[in-house]
This record gives structure tokens, C-alpha cells and sequence, in this order.
């Protein structure tokens, strides 16, 4: 037996509530238990104090005792007798806690994933698809409850309904699924013969998806209660649609705005002019001023995409690509020789080309030059 004080095994004063003592144990059980220490001999010595601790704390008999009379009150008392109620109780909580363990009674039903694919039209205007999928639906000769009569079916006589038993281990109380019912908390005499006891059949049906206007890659329409149905007539769980944007032969979307190339002529791009593009909602026109370089960017306030999100339209961003002619004739070659003398040289027609060669010369004269 432990010779520290108990209180402050526990860390808590002498006049600690019963919550008080509760959760000061669920907390060392959580930090100090040895499934959380694996080889860890330290933690486990700290955890059986904790728990010797709790285990007479938490008896108010045993607890008048030790106030009164401290650890040598409880070796004449017999110590640990006790029926140990409350430290089961709070062992089987608390390891609940660790492990994921659940207490019994009827599971909600999973979640389902659909994976839809939508053209950036759809995505943009928004739709509305129709989708079969396979599910469990409850079965209607039982009312989901897997029995012959459709009756709740009756408790599990080995864990009273509450579908976990306790096993003592030595010095340990743990908590485990009722292997006779598997954790469901009943037992099924007469079973449904339609379902066959599971209370659910495979089945197929068609569901309605809105989809609003602008949703992209990776966005998510829940379903509420489309999921697969709960145990025993219990809450169905969700379906959830995952949409995925199919690539666009003409535009590409960043966000709600969308891009574009538009590949001009050299005459264009020097004279300036307007150009038809198309738009996913019809055509606009595009001004080209004159000396137009390739790469540059025009905006079209507006004729971008709506954010599923809220906020503003987007852009439609155009990038200019200015093409050089090929597969010229002999007499196309010659207007375009004369055309070249008759600049003479000038830099004001090429003022990017003229910049460039100056830091071309100036690098060259300092990095470049023996």
C-alpha cells in the first residue's frame, strides 16, 4: 500500500467532491495508464497509487477511516475489502475513454462518399443531377428491427442490454464488447426472414443533388440521413458528394476568375483592332490597342465565375500571344524585307528589343569583357 497522502496522490484538497475525485483520477488514468506506457515501470507504480488512491477516496467509509486515522486506520480496517463499486465504475469510464470503447445500444449508420464529375459550365451555372447509389436501407417486414414480430428484440441476458461486460484481470477491472451479442446490447431469437436478423437489405436508389453555382474541386454537398440506416431503426448517417471540376478544353479557372490564351496576328497586334472571344455565357469583345506585345494581359470585369463561398464575379483574364507568320510566299517575304528597311532602324518601333540589347551590351562590358 501506498505510504503518500492520498489527496495529494491525487492532487486535490482534503475536502474534494466525489466529481472532484472522479476527474482527478480520469485524468491519471488517461496520462499513466500502462496501455499508454508500454514498458514504461514507472508510470505503471504511479497509476496502481492513483488507483489505490481513488479506491479509498472514493469510499466514504473507508475514506472517514483514513481522515481520521490515516494509512495505519486502514491496515486494522482490512484495508481493501470494500465491494470496490465505485472504482470499477470509474476504471471501466476511463478506459472507455482511452481505448474508443463505446457502451452499447443501437449505432448510427456510416457515412457514404459519392464522387461526381461536373464540366466547368455545370460547376459555374450550377445543376441539378440525379445519382443512384447502392446502400443498406432498413427493412421494411421489420421496421429495421431484425426480429420476425418487428419488436425491439430483447436484452442480452449476459450484459443486461448494456452490450459490454467487465472482466476482472488481477488487480485491473477492463471493459469489454459482450461476445455474446457483439456489443449490439440484444439478442435475436426469431430473426426477420426477409433480412435475415440484420434489420437492413442492399438496395439501390436514386437521389436528387442540387448543385450551386460555382462549386470546384474538392467541395462537398452533404446529404443529410442518406447514409447507410442506423442499427435497430437509429439515426441514419450522412452522404456526402465530392465534386470534382473536369478540365476545360478553352478556359482555365483559378478561383472564380478564368483565363484564357488568345493567339493574334502580327498585323493585329501592331494596328490594333477588336477580336471575338467566347465567354461561358455567350461572346465578348476584345479591343486590341495598337503595339499590342505578346503576353499581355486584358481583364473582363464579370465574366468570371460566382463563388460558391459568396462575394463578387470574377474575371475573365486574357492573354495576348502574338504569332509570327510562316509558310510565306516569295512576294510576302519581299513586302516584309521592305517593310524591315523601311523602320531604318529606329528604335521607338521596338522598344522592348532596344532595352534589351543596351543591358545585353552593358553586361557583357562589365562581367564579360578580359
Amino acid at each position: 500500500m501506498s505510504k503518500r497522502d492520498y489527496y495529494e496522490v491525487l492532487g486535490v484538497s482534503r475536502q474534494a467532491t466525489d466529481d472532484e475525485l472522479k476527474r482527478a483520477y480520469r485524468r491519471c488514468a488517461m496520462k499513466l495508464h500502462p496501455d499508454r506506457n508500454p514498458g514504461d515501470v514507472a508510470a505503471e507504480e504511479k497509476f496502481k497509487e492513483c488507483s489505490e488512491a481513488y479506491e479509498v477516496l472514493s469510499d466514504e467509509q473507508k475514506r472517514a477511516i483514513y481522515d481520521k486515522h490515516g494509512h495505519e486506520g486502514l491496515s486494522r480496517s482490512g484495508g481493501f475489502g470494500g465491494n470496490g463499486a465505485g472504482f470499477a465504475d470509474i476504471f471501466g469510464d476511463v478506459f472507455s475513454d482511452i481505448f474508443g470503447g463505446g457502451r452499447g445500444g443501437p449505432r448510427r449508420g456510416s457515412d457514404l462518399r459519392y464522387s461526381m464529375e461536373l464540366t466547368l459550365e455545370q460547376a459555374a451555372s450550377g445543376t441539378t443531377e440525379s445519382i443512384r447509389i447502392p446502400t443498406l436501407e432498413a427493412c421494411i417486414e421489420c421496421a429495421g428491427q431484425g426480429t420476425a414480430n418487428g419488436k425491439p428484440a430483447p436484452k442480452c441476458p449476459t450484459c443486461a442490454g448494456g452490450g459490454q461486460v467487465r472482466v476482472q484481470q488481477g488487480f485491473f477491472v477492463l471493459q469489454q464488447s459482450c461476445p455474446h451479442c457483439r456489443g449490439r446490447g440484444t439478442q435475436i431469437s426469431d430473426p426477420c426472414k426477409s433480412c435475415r436478423g440484420a434489420g437492413k437489405l442492399r438496395k439501390e436508389k436514386t437521389l436528387e443533388v442540387k448543385i450551386p453555382a460555382g462549386v470546384d474541386t474538392g467541395d462537398r454537398i452533404r446529404l443529410a440521413g442518406e447514409g447507410e440506416p442506423g442499427d435497430r431503426g437509429s439515426v441514419a448517417g450522412d452522404l456526402y458528394v465530392q465534386i470534382t471540376v473536369k478540365p476545360h478544353d478553352f478556359f482555365e479557372r483559378d478561383g472564380s476568375d478564368l483565363h484564357c490564351s488568345v493567339p493574334i496576328g502580327f498585323v493585329s497586334a501592331a494596328l490594333g483592332g477588336e477580336l471575338e472571344v467566347p465567354t461561358l455565357n455567350g461572346k465578348a469583345q476584345l479591343k486590341i490597342g495598337e503595339g499590342t506585345q505578346s503576353g499581355k494581359v486584358f481583364r473582363l470585369r464579370g465574366m468570371g465565375l460566382k463563388s460558391v463561398r459568396g462575394g463578387g464575379v470574377g474575371d475573365l483574364l486574357c492573354t495576348v500571344l502574338v504569332e509570327t507568320p510562316v509558310s510565306l510566299n516569295r512576294k510576302q517575304k519581299d513586302l516584309l524585307r521592305e517593310f524591315g528597311e523601311s523602320l531604318g532602324g529606329d528604335d521607338r518601333h521596338s522598344p522592348e528589343a532596344s532595352s534589351w540589347v543596351d543591358k545585353a551590351k552593358k553586361f557583357i562590358e562589365t562581367h564579360l569583357k578580359p
